[in-house]
């Protein structure tokens, strides 16, 4: 491939039939629930964008301003010229402000959204003609196997955001080990990646439950998708919003709750909501520099770096 090209791998089996009835029996269990990956449809994505930019929400100005204040540091403990896997890519902007420092040999995006993944890797590519870039389709919440895709030398992951906070604490500690399996044997590797701590519950909450209610928009916005794709006939105005932050769990939960009873046809079957009755759409957990440093630890790595603002809100790892 020509270095200024780029090209797509597609790894994510498309079956409608099997998404479907893992869907239904999603929302006929009880408590009913909704994956989170419904959220991204092309409006969930742009609602996402929005919350992102709102005053309540600071993680991602938070991670952004450690990235920008200890960039240099941080792009020392990484090192240049390895492959860079930039999970969950989606517009690739964050792994676009670290290419001219970590110059990597090569950048791997990895989504789920190959339209996403598509228009920013031919956004990218003519501005790195050195880089060779590829593009990776694949669901890696459902196991991470890019073995065939790494060439033998070291490989930097990338996983910003605090996207791992989708994962339950068990399903974090599989993917680590994941991740650490693909680094083993290819010296210099590592993992960076941001992770949200744990807060004031007030704090939390406002994040997850705007004043402005974009939040609410998003969360309510995964029941047109899913009456898309299941031509069901879910009414989204008749559920609100809920998220809220369980400190005993160490979680901020998101769910949609229906505000009077409801009757709902799902294909062939029939789920009716009692109302105050609850479908679960998320969990974001939030994970103490401790915490965190543990489950890197149990999954194989050794050297840990870590980085945090002055209100110690957000923290950056690189684990080797």
């Amino acid at each position: 491939m020509l270095m200024n090209e780029y090209r797509i791998i597609e790894r994510l089996v498309a079956n409608a039939d099997a998404q479907r009835r893992d869907l239904i029996a999603g929302l006929m269990a009880v408590p009913a629930a909704i994956a989170p990956k419904y959220f991204y449809d092309a409006l969930g994505c742009a609602l996402f964008g929005a919350i992102c930019e709102l005053p309540e929400y600071y993680p991602t100005r938070t991670e952004r301003a450690i990235f920008n204040e200890r960039r240099e540091a941080i792009a020392r403990a990484v090192g240049r010229g390895k492959q860079l896997v930039d999970l969950g890519a989606g517009d690739c902007c964050k792994a676009l402000s670290w290419l001219p420092f970590l110059a990597p040999s090569r950048y791997i995006a990895v989504d789920i959204a190959k339209a996403e993944i598509a228009t920013s890797l031919a956004r990218m590519a003519p501005d790195f003609p050195e880089i060779g870039m590829l593009g990776i389709v694949m669901d890696f919440a459902r196991g991470l196997d890019l073995h065939q895709d790494l060439d033998p030398g070291a490989v930097t992951f990338f996983y910003p955001g605090s996207s791992v906070g989708n994962f339950t604490p068990g399903e974090a500690a599989a993917f680590l080990r994941d991740v650490h399996q693909h680094c083993a044997g290819r010296e210099g590797s590592g993992l960076l990646i941001g992770v949200d701590a744990k807060k004031d519950k007030a704090r939390l909450d406002a994040a997850y439950d705007d004043a402005v209610g974009v939040t609410a928009a998003f969360n309510r916005n995964v029941l047109h998708h899913v009456n898309r794709i299941l031509g069901s006939d879910f009414r989204p105005e008749a559920f609100a919003h809920r998220g809220f932050y369980n400190p005993e769990a160490g979680r901020v939960e998101m769910h949609l709750e229906a505000t009077s009873p409801q009757t709902v046809h799902l294909g062939n079957a029939i789920r009716t909501f009692a109302a105050g009755e609850r479908i679960h759409t998320e969990n974001s957990y939030k994970y103490t520099p401790a915490e965190f440093t543990s489950l890197l630890q149990a999954a194989g790595f050794r050297r840990i770096r870590c980085w945090q603002d002055a209100r110690q809100d957000f923290a950056v790892f690189y684990a080797s």
